[in-house]
């Protein structure tokens, strides 16, 4: 039987194909701009029909209406990665959270840790040979399809057809539920003074020929804006977005440089616009990849000169990062910030950048900070963090001692905030230290010689 006979065979409705899925089972959702709207929607309408189903997947970016509290007798929401829509499931107690590398996602499926019955995703349209492509979002979303019980799969001529190791055979889909639904487009985030300020600091730390890891926001596009000197630079991702696609179109991103894949930008999922996605589709200068492989750090450090760029929402004087929590409140998830973090120290000439503004709540919170907030989980270990960048400044925290660290950290903080934090460093690692002696005040400029016009901060760029 040839593949459009399978295909045609296998068509069917979302309210049936969801109806194959019983009490009890756990679901795997595609990923984040790559979910399955059309049979989610349809699982919600028949949630009758089920008792404790869960739901296991990263960001969600659609309606998300099986987080709802009266839905939680129907389903379960399992987040490998909280996002807006599911953060007050998480943080309320009608949905669960479970920590994970992203890298090692797949192997939670693939190794029946979490043994997959049943995944939605959305996939394209069928090529001449009968294979789909996962499109935007391969990530866990091909493993798990290959390790679970039933595929259902959302096929629509709006997901892009995307090369590398992104595709499923008609053959190895049981129910296929034909939609013209588009994957969620993302508009370009605003770039702000500070995000301008972060981005500048970002490019100063990088060169020709290197090999990037960004994400998806203001300050990765902001960085990318202030790269249009660069040469040669690389791709290995987990995700990009439009920054990137406007610096291949300008000449800037080659790929001739990179000693992994040399040529072609690796990513594992797509987050951004119409324009992101079409650019993509059939083009051959991209190659897709489960998570488990692009973000595997033996797999990012054989690229030299690796830089991953990041974000965290608190730092202390030591260097510990969070990234993911509030306190004991989830907001994200670890990601794969650990993943690219570790990949880069290990590179020939790696780096790894944290880049965050140095305030939150509308400039009311330090995210630089003596103390992690109670409760907050750390995401990066202090002996894997590098340079850490704010709107103030860079801080080079290799090699540095706990107290050299803070001074560096106290630099590039706020201003508003830099006299309580000398006040908590002195208490810290001054007064309650025996073998120093209190600190005169004639001598507190000296110590403190980061009130002055830039000079030093830029030299910490340069180094």
């Amino acid at each position: 039987m040839d593949w459009q006979a399978i295909y045609n065979q296998k068509k069917m409705s979302a309210r049936k194909a969801v109806s194959r899925i019983n009490s009890g089972d756990r679901v795997v959702v595609g990923h984040a701009c790559g979910s399955p709207e059309t049979l989610l929607a349809a699982l919600v309408a028949n949630k009758e029909q089920y008792l404790s189903v869960e739901l296991v997947h990263m960001v969600p970016m659609g309606p998300t209406e099986y987080c709802l509290p009266e839905n939680s007798p129907h389903f379960i929401h399992n987040s490998l990665f909280a996002g807006g829509a599911s953060r007050q499931a998480l943080n309320s107690g009608w949905g669960i959270f479970t920590p994970c590398h992203f890298s090692q996602i797949p192997r939670l499926f693939t190794q029946g840790i979490l043994p997959v019955d049943v995944t939605l995703c959305m996939v394209s349209p069928p090529d001449e040979y009968g294979y789909c492509s996962f499109g935007i979002s391969v990530d866990y979303t091909k493993p798990a399809a290959e390790s679970s019980r039933l595929v259902i799969a959302e096929v629509t001529p709006h997901m892009p057809r995307t090369l590398g190791d992104s595709f499923i055979h008609v053959k190895d889909i049981d129910f296929i539920v034909e939609t013209d639904a588009k994957p969620v487009y993302l508009p370009k985030s605003k770039i702000t003074p500070i995000d301008q300020d972060i981005g500048a600091y970002c490019a100063e730390l990088i060169k020709d020929g290197d090999c990037l890891q960004l994400g998806i926001g203001a300050v990765p596009n902001s960085i990318c804006g202030f790269l249009g000197d660069k040469k040669d630079l690389g791709i290995h991702t987990e995700m990009f977005s439009d920054g990137v696609m406007d610096l291949v179109e300008a000449g800037n991103i080659t790929c001739a440089r990179k000693n992994l894949h040399k040529g072609k930008m690796v990513a594992t999922f797509f987050m951004g616009t119409e324009k992101l996605y079409n650019f993509v589709h059939n083009n051959p200068l991209v190659e897709m990849f489960s998570v488990d492989y692009t973000n595997d750090p033996r797999v990012v450090a054989q690229n030299n000169n690796l830089v991953s760029i990041n974000s965290a929402l608190q730092v202390d004087f030591t260097g510990q990062v969070v990234s993911d929590t509030i306190g004991h409140k989830q907001y994200s998830g670890t990601g794969g910030q650990v993943d690219f973090v570790r990949g880069a120290n290990w590179s020939k000439g790696g780096r790894s950048i944290l880049a965050f503004h140095s305030t939150a709540a509308k400039g009311r919170i330090s995210r630089i900070v003596a103390y992690l907030d109670q409760g907050a989980s750390v995401t990066t270990l202090r002996s894997d963090v590098h340079y850490i960048v704010t709107e103030n400044g860079v801080a080079d925290l290799r090699g540095k001692s706990v107290s050299e660290r803070a001074k560096a950290l106290i630099s590039i903080a706020h201003p508003d905030f830099r006299q309580d934090l000398r006040r908590e460093y002195e208490n810290i690692y001054l007064r309650n230290n025996p073998l120093l002696r209190p600190m005169p005040e004639d001598r507190k400029a000296a110590y403190w010689p980061h009130e002055h016009d830039g000079t030093y901060l830029k030299k910490l760029a340069k180094a």
